[in-house]
């Protein structure tokens, strides 16, 4: 089920960068969380986001979701300044956050869960409600429809009917994966979506995000501390260190960089087999 890891270490042809992150700065009081960052996220890659705790990493992937507006610097989305948007104005835009902490609706059904994320649903209109139920009826059979292609591509077609809240920490973070499913998703950012998940199901998980990439051409963006998971998944890795981005490239290339060993990996921290 574990995706092969990726060979050599050249990294892939440039394929143009969907987001562009340039020189963003962001302070809160007197500390700079974010001091000059600018990289790249390439139109259908898998980029890694890593680093030691307090290097910034949350607080990019916030100011990328829009939840903070940078002080300094900017955010294209392809050519459109998307920089200090709302979430919601991104959401419609195609830009997709999940959460450590998976956020689900708990007393919903996991069909349920699919089926409400897309938005301008016209059953949220008190007039359709009168004079619209014929349309509402065939969207909520198309929504539905929907839902059941990604339950049953990620194979949880046997949770269908459980209320969300009764899952496994494992089986809210595929929720949280499918319900991006749901939307018109340009950019996910999975925020340590393996985070205190069994082995089996972050196999589960890594299939799904390798499949979504390979065969749907999702671009994604990653926070994760496993490296083993990021070197098998991702083409690129930015590695962030007080603020500033200290090194991207393979993952090889920076768990080779003797300044990550020194600020992130350490020996505590192994590296994944070759």
């Amino acid at each position: 089920m574990y995706r092969e890891k990726r060979s050599g270490d050249a990294l892939p042809l440039a394929r143009g960068p969907l987001v562009a992150v340039e020189n963003i700065q962001k302070s809160f009081g007197g500390l700079k969380a974010i001091n000059g960052a600018s990289f790249n996220i390439d139109k259908g890659s898998i980029t890694g986001l890593i680093g030691p705790n307090g290097a910034g990493k949350t607080t990019m992937f916030n100011t990328i979701a829009g939840l903070y507006r940078p002080q300094a610097g900017r955010i294209l989305l392809e050519d459109d300044d998307v920089s200090g948007l709302p979430p919601h104005v991104l959401f419609a835009k195609g830009v997709v956050r999940t959460f450590q902490i998976a956020h689900e609706f708990p007393t919903l059904t996991v069909l349920e869960n699919f089926m409400v994320v897309p938005g301008q649903q016209s059953g949220e209109r008190i007039i359709d409600t009168w004079l619209g139920r014929h349309r509402i009826r065939a969207q909520e059979a198309a929504l539905r429809d929907r839902a059941m292609e990604v339950i049953e591509f990620l194979n949880l077609t046997h949770l269908r009917d459980e209320p969300a809240g009764n899952l496994s920490g494992g089986q809210k973070k595929l929720v949280e994966l499918g319900r991006t499913m749901m939307t018109e998703a340009r950019l996910v950012l999975l925020d340590e979506v393996g985070a205190g998940v069994n082995r089996t199901l972050l196999g589960s998980i890594e299939d799904a995000i390798s499949r979504l990439n390979e065969e749907r051409g999702y671009t994604f963006c990653m926070i994760e501390h496993d490296m083993g998971f990021i070197s098998r998944l991702c083409d690129r890795v930015v590695v962030m260190a007080e603020g500033r981005v200290l090194t991207q490239g393979t993952a090889q290339h920076v768990m080779d960089d003797p300044r990550v060993i020194e600020s992130y990996l350490g020996a505590s921290v192994s590296r994944p087999a070759a």
